[in-house]
């Protein structure tokens, strides 16, 4: 479905530079190794504790509380669990998932398939997880895929929402007559890629006014979408600024940004039973709404994401 080059964009936020990665996992390891462990290769870490479960996160505030929902709910049915939290980048937890120092770890499906196999198509995000599963180490798998997506998106402003008629319940295609009015901003790659521009085009028909040249979803793209300098943008679907600005995200039917579902990626042997039906269980409940409004409560409110874990878990009748 889509090249390496035109996925790379949604991978950036899940992956990180290798350089860092490696960084931040010598910090963890100097931290659960043995003061007599004098390896030089930060992926040797300590084997996780017969009878504990050790929960990791990648080096960003979303990883982290999806980390804490995941322990949480472990805990919830009697499980020990262990926190290894901000790691860094999936050239490292991948690696710590291999050799045994993490348990579990949240995922993405389709950036996971693109680490494992730049080639993989992706068609559907069963499809997506059983091309992954072929591809993990053997002593690894993925549990059930929630509905929840963190990837790409194009979100129009308020003012631009409401006077082409579009809501949340908009899909692309509903764009195609306001579009040579609007002014569309995301990362210079977006300009070229099938997962942008290219894609909007040959799939829903959308022809843009102009495109201009921001940075990956990040503060220019936010402050250029809310001063209305362009009307639509490349927005990360769980992004809080989507709640803070009032941003309307438009479908995507046809599926042009692929597959980002939140997924467990756990140990085979690592996770008791009880430990699968807990996670599943989250996963039937995590929808994007849901965590768009969690990632506010943390990253605008500025909540502790333990206590927005717990509370949500709690909701959702999984404590």
């Amino acid at each position: 479905m889509t090249s390496t080059a035109q996925r790379s964009r949604s991978r950036t936020r899940h992956t990180g530079a290798a350089a860092v990665a490696l960084a931040a996992a010598a910090a963890l390891l100097a931290g659960c190794s043995s003061s007599d462990d004098t390896s030089d290769n930060p992926l040797e870490g300590e084997k996780a504790e017969a009878g504990t479960v050790v929960v990791g996160s990648n080096n960003f505030a979303e990883s982290t509380l999806l980390a804490d929902i995941y322990g949480e709910a472990l805990r919830a049915k009697g499980l020990k669990v262990d926190y290894k939290h901000n790691i860094g980048s999936r050239e490292t937890t991948y690696g710590l998932m291999k050799n045994g120092s993490i348990t579990v770890l949240p995922e993405y499906n389709g950036s996971l398939l693109a680490y494992l196999d730049p080639e993989a198509g992706q068609e559907s995000a069963e499809a997506v997880n059983e091309a992954a599963k072929a591809k993990l180490d053997k002593k690894l798998t993925l549990l059930e895929s929630s509905p929840a997506e963190d990837k790409d998106s194009v979100a129009l402003n308020a003012e631009t929402a409401k006077k082409h008629g579009l809501t949340a319940e908009s899909t692309l295609a509903d764009l195609k007559d306001a579009a040579p009015e609007i002014i569309i901003g995301g990362s210079p790659e977006f300009q070229t890629r099938q997962q942008g521009l290219k894609g909007l085009e040959s799939v829903y028909g959308l022809k843009f006014k102009s495109f201009k040249a921001l940075d990956a979803g990040g503060p220019l793209t936010q402050a250029a979408l809310t001063g209305n300098e362009v009307q639509a943008a490349d927005v990360f679907t769980t992004d809080p600024t989507i709640v803070k600005e009032k941003f309307v995200v438009l479908k995507d039917p046809e599926n042009l940004f692929g597959f980002a579902n939140v997924t467990p990626l756990v140990s085979k042997e690592g996770l008791p039973q009880e430990g699968v039906e807990a996670l599943n269980a989250v996963s039937a409940k995590l929808d994007t709404e849901t965590l768009l409004d969690l990632d506010a409560q943390v990253q605008l409110e500025k909540k502790d994401p333990l206590d927005v874990a717990k509370a949500w878990l709690k909701s959702a009748g999984l404590d």
